[in-house]
């Protein structure tokens, strides 16, 4: 049994971080390996703008659960690279939307392929292993228990509750 393994959920969100780093890098390398300059965490916000024509920043931020900040700096590092454009909403000047340049537009259908790829292959590797089928579930229900309730939240009622004991 693995470090990781013999602690269980002592080091789960190192886990996860792990787990997570070693699929980006890898899925990072097929961008890189198909002469396509694209970056994994460029992925929610391209995806986005794929479905639609012009996004506002505020939907973006809302649809992928981040804050409007996070959201506004991946736009900036998509604009300089010419990717991306913001441009004034035209029922209201205060808000912001987020559409691809042509620049942007052809790099979008240039990855689809391998989000295909991607996708079947993950679902492949998902379903080599009897747990690994239900991984989305149950991450989903671990998402929803820490909106009802965050690990902080958690944690401090576990210390009150052993201090009382």
């Amino acid at each position: 049994m693995s470090f990781y393994e013999s602690l269980g959920f002592l080091v789960f969100g190192s886990r996860l971080r792990r787990l997570s780093e070693a699929f980006l890098a890898d899925v990072n390398k097929i961008y890189a390996a198909h002469n396509l300059q694209f970056d994994a965490a460029w992925f929610p916000v391209f995806y986005i703008l794929s479905r639609q024509e012009t996004v506002s920043i505020k939907d973006i931020a809302d649809e992928l659960g981040i804050s409007h900040s996070a959201v506004s700096q991946l736009i900036s590092s998509l604009q300089q690279k010419g990717l991306t454009k913001t441009t004034t909403d035209g029922d209201d000047a205060r808000k912001k939307v987020v559409a691809f340049t042509p620049k942007g537009k052809k790099l979008q259908k240039q990855v689809q392929p391998i989000w295909n790829a991607l996708k079947s292959a993950m679902e492949a590797l998902a379903g080599e292993g009897a747990h690994s089928k239900t991984i989305l579930t149950a991450i989903a229900e671990i998402e929803q228990g820490l909106q009802r309730e965050p690990v902080f939240d958690r944690v401090q009622h576990e210390l009150i509750s052993n201090k009382q004991s």
